[in-house]
């Protein structure tokens, strides 16, 4: 997820909602870095790593389970942002890889994998939802057809594939980054290549049970 800095275009607020939204971008990033560690760690654990009173992370996210929703509605957002630049190239197959590419390096899937039922999403998520599966399917249309993109790839098997990006992880972040690249790297190879991928291609709603609650 990108870092939270002010820019020169960006208008400046006045004091007190500068404050605010400077402390927003601070608990937002640390609570990722916290539930990325332990998704059941307090929320009192993201005050304290993002420098901020805990009343003040209150005001703005009055329990965790609102925090959680926020962390993965942005990183949905994230990854629609990036399948709407990619959908923007002439080049299917171009576009296709470069998502792929910065979707791992943006990390977004992590949050998929770590925080996928631990709290329960709200229809202010499903435009976001719907967008990305769109999107996704739309990327791989055009992959397919420019004829790079082996035919028996769906729009799910994209899941598969930055999940896996995610799951490697190593105490290094510079040596997990690279690590991820690699992976990526190779599995863009058997993207393109030819024969016959093992078993049926996911379906949909086959990975819904994640976002089931736990008890």
């Amino acid at each position: 997820m990108a870092n939270r800095t002010e820019t020169a275009d960006q208008p400046r607020l006045p004091g007190r909602k500068a404050q605010a939204a400077r402390n927003d971008g601070l608990i937002l990033d640390a609570a990722r870095a916290v539930f990325l560690d332990d998704p059941n760690a307090p929320i009192a654990a993201v005050a304290e790593r993002a420098g901020v009173g805990i009343s003040a992370l209150y005001r703005r996210y009055p329990s965790k389970e609102v925090l959680l929703r926020t962390l993965c509605h942005e990183g949905l957002r994230r990854f629609n942002a990036e399948a709407d630049m990619a959908l923007e190239d002439s080049d299917g197959w171009r576009g296709f890889v470069g998502f792929l590419e910065r979707v791992v390096e943006a990390d977004v899937h992590s949050l998929t994998v770590h925080l996928a039922g631990t709290f329960t999403p709200d229809e202010s998520m499903l435009p976001d939802v719907l967008h990305s599966g769109e999107a996704g399917a739309e990327l791989v249309r055009r992959a397919h057809a420019g004829g790079r993109l082996r035919p028996d790839v769906n729009a799910l098997d994209v899941g598969l594939i930055l999940e896996a990006c995610s799951a490697v992880v190593v105490p290094d972040p510079v040596r997990t980054a690279q690590l991820r690249r690699r992976v990526l790297a190779l599995m863009i190879d058997g993207l393109a290549a030819e024969g016959s991928l093992p078993g049926p291609a996911p379906t949909t709603g086959e990975f819904a049970w994640r976002w089931e609650r736990r008890p």
